[in-house]
């Protein structure tokens, strides 16, 4: 088996075509690499707006809850 380059910089040039195989390899593994990373940060931020959206939720509970009280106390008070 014989090698097709005499050496690393005539492998690195390929006879002048190195420049688009070796783009065209970095854009498919940056390509793919984003691909893959996608998933992670969107559920990373999703997570983020779920717990967000929760603690909105139980701080509206609570003021219900805390208004609920207030009018059951003033309703309690009142002379009839």
């Amino acid at each position: 088996m014989e090698f097709q380059f005499a050496n690393l910089a005539d492998f690195l040039t390929m006879d002048g075509h190195g420049v688009f195989v070796w783009v065209s390899y970095a854009v498919t593994f940056l390509s793919l690499a984003g691909m893959a990373l996608y998933p992670y940060i969107a559920r990373r931020g999703l997570k983020a707006e779920l717990v967000r959206q929760q603690k909105i939720a139980q701080r509206r509970r609570q003021a219900v809850s805390e208004r609920t009280v207030t009018t059951k106390k003033e309703t309690a008070e009142e002379p009839v």
